[in-house]
């Protein structure tokens, strides 16, 4: 009998971070816009982004923890973790839009075509900014 596969209409990333402010503010440089917003306690628990069919999903430890504390302990363990890799237009305009950020990795071009920079979000989160290398 043949395996049926289900259709994934849409994948989007849930990165979990101690304080969303700083990072939904960090992907606002980038061009995002915030559409969804819920609040924990007295600060931000969660933020969608959205830029050009692109999302982003920010939750804090603690809401999650709210939320589900098994997997509110399993991320604030560091059972989890994501590097994003984000393709862009302009390379050196989004690195002027997010001077000051973290560099983990200077400026390269890749045996795969690309020319790459790496940042850190203010979560920690690794985000590799990508431009199709000019031939």
């Amino acid at each position: 009998m043949p395996t049926i596969s289900p259709t994934i209409k849409k994948a989007t990333p849930v990165l979990v971070v101690d304080q969303v402010e700083p990072c939904a503010a960090f992907w606002e440089k980038l061009g995002f816009t915030r559409t969804a917003e819920v609040p924990h306690e007295d600060t931000l628990g969660f933020v969608i982004l959205t830029s050009d069919g692109v999302e982003l999903m920010y939750q804090s430890v603690e809401s999650v923890r709210a939320d589900n504390a098994a997997m509110g302990e399993s991320v604030a363990g560091g059972g989890s973790r994501v590097a994003l890799f984000v393709e862009v237009t302009d390379l050196d305009a989004a690195a002027r839009a997010i001077t000051g950020a973290p560099v983990f990795m200077e400026r390269r071009e890749t045996f795969y075509g690309m020319t790459e920079i790496g940042v850190r979000d203010p979560g920690g989160h690794a985000i590799i900014l990508a431009q199709p290398t000019k031939s």
